[in-house]
């Protein structure tokens, strides 16, 4: 009695802790030992009795159940016992063990079976006879794993028998029990050797491999084990349905291209439209076109006249046409002066306004001022008064707001008439400043 109860708050003490105990990976387990029986009465006085062997078998049916059978010999010695018995039981048993989180593993069990005292007798009746008793009997025990497929398995038990056959007593079991089977690393059930997954939990139609996101990919082949995703995509989803998984798109939410990282480019100018300060209209300036001021379709960080309409052969300035030239050459475009005078006349002011204007239109180009001279007078003074004619029409030119570096002059004395000098009409003509473009 003493050893049982000493066994008894051994199991509770270990009872939180665990093994690797028999389950469907390790359906068998066999057990070899030794065993203790002490009788128990009024009518006995019976040393405790120590026989070898021990033996049994147990078969895994489900959760923490299993079923087996056991088969114990011993010879019991007593004060009170005429002489030695040889004793032996045979038992069909149902087993429960408590699993946690450890080496050790409690149980319970409880059974059915025979036990036999045997004086050497051989005593006749129908089976059993009557030196064998039908027994039932209840106890606790403890595995203690050695290595995955071995451990240490105590056990105490008592039982119920017939005492006009047998005793009643207490069985102890101390051995060792075999496991066989497979190891299941991760609990899942799935023996590590048809376990994909061997060190996590994982599902038997994904051989032992964890689907956390249940969309039917295991998480070892799932780029987004957490989210439910096809099978194209990697296990990952596709929010905007353009073909390009979600944890790789940096537009989850707007259907996209490739090439722009699943964003969608609206204007199809090459910036994606998360970038493109101007979504809706194409331009290479952040998304947007780049400001054209004179709308000339040259934009103004390219145009050399961005406040005036021109042409992209020109750079954006206008083309001058050979009209304007032409109409330089006429000589309504011309300014005549008095004999021997370079002073501009009253009524020269409209030919001086629309070189003005000529100039602001084409601000790309130079204006000749070419001063000119009858054949009145030396030549030398004729060259000299054409010079000062050509400065003067600059000065009114500048001070009408032209720019100065855009105007040149030149004299050609009396070297270029447009008329004859013979006459008075034709040295009328000749006093004169008429323009040319540079």
């Amino acid at each position: 009695m003493k050893i049982f109860k000493i066994f008894l708050v051994s199991c509770l003490v270990l009872v939180f802790s665990n093994n690797y105990g028999q389950d469907k990976n390790n359906p068998w387990v066999v057990n070899l030992g030794v065993n203790i029986v002490s009788l128990q009465g009024d009518n006995v006085d019976a040393d405790t009795a120590l026989g070898i062997p021990s033996l049994g078998i147990s078969r895994h049916i489900g959760g923490g159940f299993s079923l087996g059978a056991q088969y114990s010999i011993n010879k019991v010695k007593g004060k009170s016992l005429p002489q030695d018995l040889s004793y032996y039981s045979l038992d069909g048993v149902i087993k429960y063990t408590i699993q946690s989180k450890g080496k050790t593993s409690p149980y319970f069990f409880a059974g059915y079976g025979f036990s036999a005292f045997k004086d050497g007798v051989d005593r006749k009746g129908f089976f059993p006879s009557s030196d064998v008793s039908e027994t039932a009997l209840a106890g606790i025990g403890l595995s203690i794993d050695l290595s995955d497929k071995t451990a240490i398995n105590l056990s105490t038990s008592y039982r119920d028998a017939d005492e006009t056959k047998a005793f009643k007593h207490y069985q102890h079991v101390i051995g060792v029990s075999i496991k066989l089977g497979s190891l299941d690393s991760d609990g899942d059930g799935i023996s590590d050797k048809n376990d994909a997954c061997p060190e996590v939990p994982g599902l038997e139609e994904f051989s032992g491999c964890p689907d956390t996101d249940g969309d039917g990919i295991t998480d070892n082949e799932d780029q987004c084990p957490d989210q439910a995703g096809s099978a194209e995509m990697n296990g990952c989803p596709d929010s905007d349905g353009d073909g390009i998984a979600d944890n790789v798109d940096e537009c989850p939410d707007k259907a996209g291209n490739a090439d722009m990282n699943g964003c969608p480019d609206s204007d199809g100018d090459g910036v994606s439209d998360k970038e493109d300060a101007c979504p809706d209209e194409a331009g290479e300036n952040d998304g947007c076109p780049w400001p054209d001021e004179d709308g000339d379709g040259v934009p103004d960080k390219d145009d050399e006249c961005p406040k005036t309409a021109g042409s992209q052969e020109n750079n954006g300035c206008p083309m001058i046409a050979d009209e304007v030239i032409e109409s330089l050459n006429k000589e309504g475009s011309m300014i005549k002066f008095k004999v021997s005078s370079s002073i501009i006349g009253k009524g020269s002011g409209p030919v001086l306004d629309n070189i003005k204007v000529l100039l602001d239109k084409y601000p790309k180009i130079v204006i000749e001022i070419q001063g000119h001279a009858s054949s009145d007078g030396s030549r030398a003074y004729n060259q000299k008064l054409s010079e000062e004619r050509a400065a003067s029409v600059k000065t009114a030119l500048t001070e009408r707001g032209s720019d100065s570096n855009r105007l040149s002059t030149v004299g050609y004395g009396e070297d270029k008439p447009m008329a004859k000098n013979n006459t008075s009409s034709g040295r009328k003509a000749n006093r004169r400043v008429q323009f040319s473009i540079k």
